[in-house]
């Protein structure tokens, strides 16, 4: 990599280190204690183990919803923490049940790391059910209602989509899953730290620290103690014998860092990164840029603050972020996570949208950390790209 300096604009796929985290995690290293094992018996595993108590804390409280410390179990990210709860949860809810509930509800627009556990899934017995979207993004409840019976172990739903920004009514969807005794969890693992979660009747949340400015490499599901569980993983006791293995103290200090600053300060956050959106979506979707709206035109409370979902009809996807790349600018096609597919976004295609225009979609996303003249110029690139092609 050269000297070229680039604007970031892909916070969906991993946001930048935020200072807090950053210092909590250099500061826990510096410490004695942090060389040892948080589950060792000794006066620096003991002290270690107060550490990761307070990042648990930190991390109930932020997450909301009416989850305990202990309640919140650490992982390895967000993948992880819906492999987890997803697999985890059927699995104890068909137990508890005497193999009864064997069918399983997702959503066709969940991130890969849920519907590709579908496979998994049937391979151990379960039906799994998709509903599905209107063309406005939006699974509504009365879609998974129609989908949820007394056959039912667990639905399974974002809270917010990682490609088009569209807020799930959450809320209402555990309620339809509920009242057949299903269990509920939510991937908010996009909304977590951007919106407040309206999930507080849910069995189990997930998050992860990347997607708020915490480090890689850590992530939680919060999961009710109540809630029947299987764990997929053996070796030992640690968080609540839910997933085994030794604790990432440091990471879990820096994520709580990062929680608890976004947390603290969304109020005030949100309404001036939806302007910066709004301002992006004014500029570049005006008639005739050849950009047009996955959705709509604008960012209001059903969608998430710094997250711009466009399409370009006339080029794909690679082109464009290849081209954004080459004038300095970081955006991804859809999600980054299945970036590389030669196939338009599984999102959009069962949202409805044609497969000519789902093949140039663009997604922009940034936090409060994004300035205006970096926006403008990124419009201003991308506005000339369109109409030089």
């Amino acid at each position: 990599m050269t000297g070229k300096s680039y604007v970031y604009l892909d916070y969906a796929a991993s946001a930048p280190l935020r200072p807090c985290a950053m210092e909590a995690w250099v500061g826990y290293h510096k410490r004695p204690h942090s060389v040892a094992n948080p589950n060792s018996l000794h006066t620096l595993g003991r002290t270690a183990a107060r550490e990761l108590e307070g990042a648990h804390r930190t991390l109930a409280r932020c997450i909301g919803c009416g989850f305990r410390p202990n309640e919140v179990i650490l992982t390895s990210g967000g993948t992880e923490s819906n492999n987890l709860a997803v697999l985890g949860m059927a699995e104890g809810a068909r137990r508890k049940s005497a193999n009864k509930r064997t069918r399983v509800v997702l959503s066709a627009i969940e991130h890969d790391s849920v519907l590709d556990v579908a496979s998994i899934l049937r391979s151990r017995g379960f039906e799994v059910v998709l509903a599905r979207p209107g063309r406005d993004g939006v699974i509504s409840a009365e879609e998974v209602a129609s989908h949820v019976d007394e056959a039912t172990a667990l639905v399974s739903v974002m809270a917010a989509n990682n490609e088009t920004g569209v807020i799930q009514p959450t809320a209402a969807i555990i309620k339809a899953a509920h009242a057949a005794g299903a269990l509920a969890h939510v991937d908010a693992v996009q909304a977590f730290g951007r919106i407040d979660l309206d999930c507080a009747d849910a069995d189990a949340v997930s998050v992860a620290a990347h997607k708020i400015g915490g480090p890689l490499g850590v992530g939680a599901v919060a999961m009710r103690t109540r809630c029947p569980f299987d764990a997929q993983s053996l070796g030992g006791g640690q968080e609540m014998g839910r997933r085994p293995g030794t604790q990432d103290v440091a990471g879990a200090v820096a994520f709580a860092a990062a929680a608890e600053q976004v947390c603290r300060e969304l109020p005030s956050v949100r309404p001036q990164v939806e302007a910066l959106a709004n301002h992006v979506y004014e500029r570049i979707c005006a008639p005739g840029s050849g950009i047009i709206p996955t959705t709509v035109a604008h960012v209001d409370q059903t969608r998430l603050p710094g997250m711009v979902s466009v399409m370009v009809p006339s080029m794909d996807s690679e082109s464009l972020v290849l081209k954004l790349d080459d004038a300095g600018f970081e955006v991804s096609a859809g999600s980054a996570c299945s970036s590389g597919s030669l196939d338009p976004s599984h999102v959009l295609s069962a949202m409805g949208i044609a497969r000519d225009e789902a093949l140039g979609s663009l997604r922009v996303s940034f936090d409060e950390r994004a300035t205006l003249e970096e926006l403008d110029a990124f419009c201003e690139a991308l506005l000339a790209i369109v109409s030089s092609n």
